[in-house]
């Protein structure tokens, strides 16, 4: 199963230069938990960082710093992590586990930013699949007893 069809493809991404409390507002206006944050070199995004809201209460409000007084460079993840649209779901996996993260950034041929991948997306496609597994067997059984009888 290749990335390309499971991941999200509609990605807020946001400047590193942006308030950390102007990220706050867009992820919470596109009802997110996270924002890609990127450069447009060529007129691609390209990844150049990642913020979640959880590092904006962990680096910025829970140590008491103004959310105005800090830009998203400053507490963003500069390694990013990511996956291509044309690896296979099990190789996200991998990525995921190794660098102890839940969502990776998909990236096309020429590096820019086409999507997002969540462990929720992972876990919703290996579930429609186990029910198509449990289907196939359920019906092999009928189909079993149909032909004794």
């Amino acid at each position: 199963m290749r990335i390309a069809d499971i991941c999200t493809r509609q990605v807020v991404s946001t400047d590193a230069a942006v308030s950390v409390h102007e990220a706050a507002e867009m992820m919470r206006k596109h009802h997110v938990g996270s924002l890609v944050v990127t450069e447009q070199p060529n007129g691609e995004r390209i990844p150049i960082g990642f913020i979640t809201d959880r590092d904006i209460v962990l680096a910025v409000v829970a140590v008491g710093i103004s959310t105005d007084a800090l830009m998203v460079s400053d507490i963003m993840n500069r390694n990013v992590a990511t996956c291509t649209e044309n690896e296979d779901i099990f190789d996200a996996i991998e990525t995921m586990r190794a660098r102890g993260v839940r969502r990776l950034p998909v990236l096309d041929s020429g590096g820019g930013l086409t999507g997002m991948l969540s462990a929720d997306d992972i876990y919703g496609a290996l579930g429609t699949h186990m029910r198509e597994l449990g289907a196939a067997l359920t019906h092999e059984q009928a189909h079993e007893m149909n032909a004794r009888i």
